[in-house]
């Protein structure tokens, strides 16, 4: 049986359609109101959850200019990463109305907490799952807290190698979680898409036995829609109202209708993927009679021979199997038979024991 995780009833793995989560991030501008209004947004693009990061700047790092804390290179370049949180964070005393909307529209909301007090915090508001960071899954004294709600968890693996996914894994199943997802990640913003290499998905999945799935910071959904066709169960994308509004993570995120599309892309992706077979299928049943058959095809008197002048095998597929043809070349009509007419077996004169045969 294939690892399943299931979150507020929603069982989630290679064998269900993809769980699609819309990550709201840093691109509330500041604003409870924008923060409301992207939590309607994202439940109307039909996602299967809606996911925000609980942090404040001062539980990730210090206010200090020196160059250890200034980022060079990428959308934040030149920014001291206090002053870079503090824009992007969402307010702990937002978090009441944040979950109160969700609850409100049924959609699944959690979040990302980058400290024990964060974790304390999403507790209180029950809520159902969470997700560690990329950043933060070398940080194994949080994926224990985490671990110890019982909560499922999904685990970020940017930046990680084998051996420090290897450690946050067995930390998190140590310390109580028998519900893990694993996302591949590239932590680059927005990551190159000849980067993705997003063959890592069931490669990840299959190494430590769980749930797998992409976070995935690539323009566009074309990873995405390739990640649930290698068999990524759980999808996570950014997401904005709109690029041109500005935001931390505004560049490499989608607008309502991208997003709206990705959902629909993945589920389509999942539901083609279906079973290996070579049986006729039940959309095809239809089209049968369009394949080729034996026909006459030219008037054929009563003990007149078949021959390939009067017999053919053509469309549509009413008569014999074309593969019969050989079989009754030279064996004379039992009747008179007219052009047009599909041709069988009780038209022909032959023994029994080929009839049965051939049948």
């Amino acid at each position: 049986m294939s690892p399943e995780v299931v979150i507020a009833g929603r069982r989630i793995g290679p064998d269900h359609p993809p769980y699609v989560i819309c990550e709201l991030s840093g691109n509330h501008n500041g604003s409870l109101d924008r923060a409301l209004s992207m939590i309607d947004a994202a439940a109307a693009t039909g996602c299967d959850a809606i996911k925000i990061q609980t942090y404040t700047p001062d539980t990730l790092t210090i206010a200090c200019d020196a160059p250890d804390f200034r980022i060079e290179g990428g959308p934040w370049s030149g920014r001291t990463l206090h002053d870079l949180y503090a824009e992007a964070h969402t307010p702990y005393e937002w978090h009441t109305a944040l979950f109160e909307r969700a609850r409100r529209l049924g959609v699944t909301l959690f979040s990302t907490p980058f400290d024990e007090t964060a974790v304390d915090l999403l507790e209180s508001f029950d809520a159902p799952a969470y997700k560690i960071a990329s950043f933060e899954a070398v940080d194994l004294e949080l994926t224990a807290r985490v671990a110890r709600t019982g909560k499922p968890m999904i685990l970020s693996t940017g930046l990680a190698n084998l051996e420090e996914i290897g450690r946050a894994v067995d930390t998190a199943r140590s310390h109580g979680c028998d519900q893990l997802a694993l996302l591949h990640c590239i932590s680059a913003y927005p990551a190159p898409i000849d980067q993705a290499h997003v063959r890592t998905v069931p490669d990840l999945a299959a190494r430590f036995g769980c749930v797998g799935g992409l976070s995935d910071h690539t323009l566009g959904t074309a990873a995405a829609v390739t990640a649930v066709a290698l068999g990524g169960a759980v999808i996570e994308k950014h997401f904005t109202l709109a690029r041109a509004d500005g935001g931390p993570d505004a560049a490499f995120s989608l607008e309502p209708d991208e997003f709206t599309r990705l959902v629909r892309d993945c589920k389509d992706a999942w539901a083609a993927l279906g079973q290996a077979g070579y049986d006729l299928k039940g959309a095809e049943r239809g089209s049968v009679v369009f394949r080729r058959s034996l026909y006459v095809v030219a008037d054929v008197a009563a003990g007149e021979p078949l021959t390939r002048a009067n017999v053919r095998a053509i469309r549509p597929g009413y008569g014999l199997e074309p593969r019969l043809l050989p079989d009754v070349l030279g064996r004379p009509a039992l009747r008179p038979l007219k052009r047009g007419e599909p041709l069988a077996w009780d038209m022909v004169e032959c023994s029994p024991e080929l009839k049965e045969a051939r049948a």
